[in-house]
């Protein structure tokens, strides 16, 4: 090896090192929880040192040597330590060592998270998107310099090997022989866990189980042989043998954060033993050895002081960022504005089911767009999705473009923020609503505050397609409405349509809107075969017609006569909500208005306002379990806008609280609103 190589890797050490002190010694300065790369310092800078630009790296909270090693300054990183407006990474919102950087002279980095272990799945989704890129011969995919082929670098803890999404990762990375390196930096404590307690093996024995998955385990305070280790594995993954796992033995040095300190848990003996594998002394001893002069090792270690502290000082001087700036970049700005194209051809007379609406759309954007995938459970031209909405696409674009994954929700999910890094456009479907649980810690965790933590960097464009509500007996695990749920996560988008041409216009909308976008389909308006949904179907919009978030509809308006007489309601619903209250207002001919709210969020407030400032008298329709749900904190937003134009309490319709939707069809039946719900609403307002 190359002496400069090595006095590269002694000087940053030295530098990592001052960091550490000088934060030890202004704890009060230094208020905002971190931790350090204390004793994992040479495996961090070996790896830092092979990456490319053409390269994504995953850190987790302990590499800031990394870091360092990719070219970022000490500065840099105490910018984001101390929260400032100029961190790079976040603009003073995310934790230390948690960056998120785009640029022509390093790896690109995704947001990165605290969640244990969740980094996995967004960075396999990287590497599952580079194979695409690549399979199309995509301008996207970019290489190295010389022609390499692009890698991922996915660093995780010891203890977080145990998460079970980590597995999800392995499994889908060995079964499309991904180009990714699961770099563990092993140093035996999972906080105050030690890997004694936590589990029967190591990150190298668990990767035997995994068909296909590379491995090797080595010391990781050792600067040299991590060094020959990190290069020749990042050769062979370029080379296309597939993913690989390097465990790297490490001691840990400091902390296991500046909140959570060594001394709470950790003996004396246990402090000295990790003590003699500190790779600062091995490494300057290597360079003595080597004939380095002792004078020349301690002058770079007084530099690196010297500089950490005027860095130091200087970002503690920096400005604190502009609470004005607080509410940007929670969604990036998206092209559409406003309903394009036409909705009814007037070439066109026969109707279309809402299941091949959303057929129809994805198999124009893929048409047109070769970066759109589509994967989920079951949705490959074998059975083309359980409902069927993706039959067809399989055979058209090829099994590449559209694929079956495993029973995986929260890789299904998750993998869609690599995919997005990449230019990749995922359209992804879960199999039915009371199935999104195992993929809720990746949509909130990862998905959905990608794009505000990044500060605008890493929006995560994707449409996610969710089959939800009761029909027919679909009973408990096949019928859930998960609307609230969803709702409570700040930074997705979520649709509801309840016609064909809805369906169509807002996925695409979805589709070319730059941010996390929900589609929720209710399965029993899919064909229309519930009694009374019959205006689910409509005549096809143009493949150009796209309908905008936030605009909602009003589907029946009531005669002026009533509403100057003060003798009318509105109704303000969505999904199966709209026709349950289409057959009700039946029954009050002319005296009802209904709104389709058509998205939940963004909402469209202003109709919503109007409205019911023109009747005074509110329903609000859902199919979901009424108590906390959206229904009710709508009424809760409509009594704070318009308290002075209602002439009633607002009326809330929905579901019996029950922990599910039951089996027997007269039970779903009884749980459900239904326009017998809606009608008894309708009627209790107008003799108020």
């Amino acid at each position: 090896m190359e002496t400069e190589i090595k006095l590269k890797a002694y000087k940053l050490m030295c530098a990592a090192k001052a960091m550490t002190d000088i934060y030890e010694e202004n704890r009060h300065i230094c208020k905002y929880v971190h931790s350090t790369s204390r004793g994992h310092e040479a495996i961090q800078l070996a790896t830092a040192f092979h990456l490319l630009p053409c390269d994504y790296v995953s850190p987790y909270y302990r590499d800031e040597s990394m870091l360092l090693g990719l070219g970022f300054s000490p500065y840099t990183l105490m910018l984001q330590l101390l929260a400032k407006k100029d961190d790079i990474f976040s603009g003073g919102r995310e934790y230390y060592s948690h960056p998120s950087y785009r640029g022509d002279d390093k790896p690109d980095i995704i947001h990165q998270s605290s969640a244990t272990g969740m980094q996995a799945i967004p960075a396999t989704g990287i590497a599952h998107g580079f194979e695409y890129l690549k399979s199309i011969g995509s301008p996207k995919y970019k290489t190295g310099p010389n022609g390499e082929h692009p890698i991922v670098v996915c660093s995780l803890g010891d203890a977080s090997v145990t998460e079970g999404e980590v597995s999800e990762a392995f499994q889908a990375a060995v079964l499309h022989h991904l180009p990714i390196v699961f770099l563990i930096q092993d140093n035996d404590w999972g906080i105050s866990v030690t890997a004694g307690e936590a589990r029967k093996m190591n990150a190298f024995e668990y990767a035997g189980g995994f068909s296909g998955l590379n491995r090797v385990s080595i010391d990781g305070s050792d600067f040299e042989s991590s060094y020959n280790v990190v290069d020749h594995v990042f050769r062979e993954v370029r080379d296309g043998k597939g993913p690989y796992l390097i465990r790297a033995v490490v001691p840990l040095l400091g902390h296991h954060t500046s909140g959570v300190r060594r001394e709470f848990y950790r003996s004396q003996e246990d402090l000295k033993k990790h003590a003699l594998d500190d790779p600062l002394p091995k490494l300057r001893k290597d360079l003595l050895s080597s004939g380095i002069d002792d004078q020349m090792l301690n002058s770079i270690e007084i530099q690196e002081i010297t500089k950490v502290k005027k860095d130091f000082d200087r970002a503690v001087r920096s400005a604190d960022p502009d609470v004005n700036e607080i509410t940007e970049h929670i969604f990036a700005d998206t092209p559409v504005k406003k309903e394009s194209g036409i909705r009814e051809p007037v070439d066109r007379t026969e109707k279309i089911m809402m299941v091949d609406a959303a057929l129809f759309a994805i198999r124009e954007i893929m048409s047109e767009h070769p970066e759109a995938v589509v994967y989920g459970q079951d949705v490959g031209q074998r059975l083309g999705g359980v409902f069927r909405e993706t039959a067809t696409l399989g055979r058209l674009f090829g099994d590449h473009r559209v694929f079956n994954t495993a029973i995986q929700e929260a890789y299904i999910i998750g993998s869609t923020v690599g995919m997005s890094a990449v230019g990749v456009r995922p359209i992804v479907e879960v199999q039915f609503a009371d199935y999104v649980y195992p993929g809720l810690n990746q949509l909130a965790t990862e998905v959905a505050k990608s794009c505000y933590l990044s500060n605008g960097k890493y929006p995560v464009s994707t449409v996610i397609r969710i089959p939800c509500g009761a029909y027919s007996g679909g009973g408990p695990y096949h019928s859930a409405s998960i609307e609230s749920l969803l709702l409570s996560i700040k930074g997705i988008k979520i649709a509801f349509p309840s016609n064909a041409a809805d369906m169509k216009g807002l996925m695409k909308a979805a589709y070319y809107d730059p941010n996390p976008v929900i589609m929720l389909e209710h399965k029993g308006l899919y064909w229309s075969k519930v009694p009374g949904t019959e205006q689910a179907r409509t005549v096809e919009p143009d493949k150009d017609y796209i309908l905008p978030f936030g605009k909602g509809n009003v589907v029946l308006e009531a005669d002026k006569i009533f509403v100057d007489d003060g003798d009318s309601c509105c109704v303000i619903t969505y999904g199966m909500g709209v026709y349950w209250a289409l057959a009700a207002a039946k029954e009050y001919k002319g005296r009802v208005e209904i709104i389709d709210l058509r998205t939940l969020y963004p909402l469209d407030e202003d109709l919503i306002y109007t409205v019911v400032k023109k009747h005074g008298k509110v329903v609000i329709v859902t199919e979901e379990q009424k108590t906390n749900s959206f229904a009710e904190a709508l009424a809760g937003r409509i009594s704070s806008e318009c308290f002075q134009w209602l002439d009633s309490p607002i009326k809330v319709v929905g579901a019996v609280d029950l922990p599910a939707v039951p089996l027997n069809e007269t039970l779903e039946e009884a749980m459900l609103p239904g326009e017998s719900g809606v009608s008894k609403a309708i009627r209790e307002l107008l003799t108020f």
